[in-house]
């Protein structure tokens, strides 16, 4: 038999009633939710379903995930239906990835005002990257891309940064023909952090002028207008951080590499080592150190807050197109964009194993597909995670 794992879910479960003692104050609605479906997730606390193989009448019994985009454990299915439709957007060229970086020393603004800083984030970095790209001098061309939001570094502490990845070239600005990049070299770092610095600066001291901004507690200081500009003026001086990967790969290697970025959660079940007296163990890598692997331990009460310090809006967007592949214009963009690569069909992007399990292929027989024979409510199913439930309502 194959031993249990240390999971996320582990920690919250045996901690739940200490943390919400310290915590369970500070909590938002969507963090309670999280935590009660991470809690629950695979348990006999959300119910099961009986499936029977139409081939070779396998049958099994599975409990309900919680579907919930920030538990670790619900992420595989959500990416590989996702690479499997993203996949068909692809350009046969090689791609760019570039990372835009917000301070750290606005991480206390973030937490109090997450989703108007995320939107101002996303919003600077694709005017930067599509202004720079229009410039004659870099490029010329008009660009496609697709930009996805992490809230974390590797200690799980407020880092908030977009993910992008570029087609390395564009459309011409008469759409007459595809530009494409220097092999080893897309667009200057420095120039598009200096534009991201003025750009994302300019539309915050903009919401302050509105009042927009929540300014409490430690931050209350800021609400003179004194202070948010010399907060303002001191973020003026640093480099922002904005690293430009040189092209690599075609469709292939892309699809790999998103599989990477775009499904993550602040940890993953992968990196907890060890949950003892109290203290959560887990791997790290020091960016710092040259990637050097590193394990930490802190206490389980703080893992969890830190996790939730990551539970984003509701409702709210972290995986965004923009250019010729934003919404409004993508079939169009892609068209023209194909036409002129002379684009051929693109290779099924998922694994025969990845293909199975959105396709509900049987386990037992790998030929036929598994069809649901009918539910078992969560009340018939003895589980301790009831208590815990009813913990985190209460509290």
């Amino acid at each position: 038999m194959t031993p249990h794992r240390l999971e996320v879910a582990d920690v919250f479960r045996q901690h739940a009633q200490e943390f919400f003692t310290r915590w369970g104050h500070t909590l938002s609605a969507p963090q309670r939710k999280v935590f009660r479906d991470i809690c629950a997730c695979r348990t006999a606390a959300l119910g099961a379903r009986f499936e029977q193989c139409n081939y070779c009448s396998h049958q099994n019994i599975q409990f309900h995930s919680c579907r919930n985009r920030h538990c670790p454990k619900c992420q595989s299915t959500a990416r590989d239906q996702w690479l499997d439709r993203t996949a068909k957007e692809l350009l046969p060229v090689p791609y760019s990835h570039a990372i835009f970086t917000l301070p750290g020393a606005l991480s206390p603004l973030v937490r109090q005002n997450a989703k108007l800083i995320y939107n101002l984030l996303f919003r600077c970095v694709s005017e930067t990257l599509l202004a720079i790209a229009r410039d004659p001098s870099r490029l010329g061309a008009d660009l496609g891309f697709l930009v996805v939001l992490h809230t974390w570094n590797q200690k799980m502490l407020t880092h908030p940064h977009l993910h992008c990845l570029v087609p390395a070239g564009g459309l011409a600005l008469d759409r007459s023909r595809w530009v494409h990049s220097r092999k080893r070299f897309f667009l200057p770092g420095a120039v598009l952090g200096r534009l991201f610095r003025g750009k994302f600066l300019a539309l915050l001291a903009a919401a302050f002028r509105r009042k927009k901004l929540r300014l409490e507690g430690r931050l209350q200081p800021l609400q003179r207008l004194e202070t948010f500009d010399r907060l303002v003026r001191s973020l003026r001086k640093p480099k922002w951080v904005v690293e430009v990967r040189a092209p690599f790969g075609g469709p292939e290697h892309v699809l790999k590499y998103l599989a990477r970025y775009t499904h993550r959660v602040a940890i993953s079940n992968g990196r907890l080592l060890e949950l003892r007296d109290g203290q959560v163990t887990f791997r790290w890598r020091d960016s710092a150190d040259h990637n050097t692997q590193k394990l930490m331990t802190i206490e389980a009460v703080e893992f969890i807050r830190r996790f939730l310090l990551h539970v984003l809006p509701p409702g709210f967007v972290k995986i965004r197109h923009f250019g010729f592949l934003a919404n409004r214009c993508r079939a169009e963009g892609l068209k023209l964009s194909r036409t002129l690569l002379r684009a051929s069909a693109q290779p099924d992007p998922l694994s025969v194993r990845q293909r199975h399990a959105i396709e509900r292929k049987c386990p037992g027989c790998g030929i036929g597909t598994l069809c649901l024979l009918g539910y078992v409510p969560a009340h018939l199913l003895h589980s301790s995670m009831t208590a815990v439930c009813a913990a985190i309502d209460s509290s």
